[in-house]
């Protein structure tokens, strides 16, 4: 497999939530503790940023336009035209001092998200599907760190990432949504490495970013580890497939939590990375609620 190369080394403090929108031939991502939204175009190597009015945690286009953003302070609609944010709805009691994390839509147009304790320190974190009237349905709870939210080509698998835990669970998910049958899909069993952001290629296999880990796993649809991905980059948060026939890998990273020493050793951290791969991916899908925009 070729080196991953980095396309963009913007240095972010917590790179997250990379989506490949096809209609673009662009990559949009987030720096969560940066406040700010990313735009690269990889024919171009054209590159944007907007400021976010809080922590920014993930981006899922909208059917109709603009996407939908996951806030501290709540689910939003980002309009990239202006860089405006408005307000869609609270997920969770501000006094938990949550936020959201990781998220996904299914070929439903469903939106997946997890939240979790900001301070990392608490089991506070749930698992939300939200509903066209744009409200959370809570699928699952009791997590402090959610991650990975994805789904098998097929729409009946459905995964979710405790990162803490370095579990990656999978669920039957239904016609209607509804997730059953939890069940253990992938444990970790590396030293200084948790899963975190994950995606589905179109062959069914999760690949799964490992923070601390120096890259991502890729496993097959039965559980088993069936490749490993190395990159310049210490904290790896998710993968997305990219390009014109989605065989492009790219992975967000992050500075977070690293030492001087750390980084002078690898500078790359906090960049965006790129990967040919054999394999496709599965399209990005839009977001669909019964709401104006």
């Amino acid at each position: 497999m070729p080196e991953p190369i980095c396309v963009w080394d913007l240095k972010a403090t917590l790179g997250e939530g990379p989506i490949w929108i096809a209609a673009e031939q662009a990559l949009w991502f987030v720096d969560i503790k940066g406040h700010k939204v990313h735009r690269f175009h990889p024919e171009s190597g054209e590159t944007q940023s907007f400021d976010a009015p809080d922590q920014v945690t993930f981006l899922a286009p909208r059917a109709g336009g603009g996407f939908v953003a996951g806030l501290k302070s709540g689910l939003h609609h980002f309009d990239p035209a202006t860089g405006a944010f408005a307000f869609l709805a609270q997920i969770e009691p501000p006094e938990l001092n949550n936020r959201p994390n990781d998220a996904t839509v299914d070929a439903e147009g469903r939106l997946w998200f997890g939240t979790m304790h900001d301070g990392e320190e608490t089991p506070t974190g749930a698992l939300y599907r939200l509903g066209a009237d744009g409200k959370p349905v809570q699928q699952d709870q009791g997590v402090c760190i959610t991650n990975g939210p994805c789904v098998s080509p097929d729409g009946k698998t459905f995964y979710h990432t405790d990162t803490l835990e370095k579990v990656i669970w999978a669920y039957d998910l239904g016609a209607d949504g509804e997730l059953s049958n939890k069940r253990q899909f992938f444990r970790v069993e590396i030293d200084d490495a948790w899963p975190d952001g994950s995606v589905v290629d179109s062959e069914g296999y999760v690949w799964a970013a490992l923070w601390g880990g120096h890259g991502a796993l890729r496993i097959s649809p039965s559980g088993a580890l069936v490749d490993r991905v190395t990159l310049p980059a210490i904290n790896v948060t998710k993968p997305c497939f990219g390009g014109p026939d989605l065989k492009t890998l790219y992975f967000t990273t992050a500075r977070k939590g690293l030492s001087d020493e750390a980084l002078a050793a690898h500078p790359l951290c906090g960049g965006l990375f790129a990967l040919p791969v054999a394999v496709a991916g599965q399209p990005q899908y839009e977001v669909r609620l019964d709401l104006p925009l």
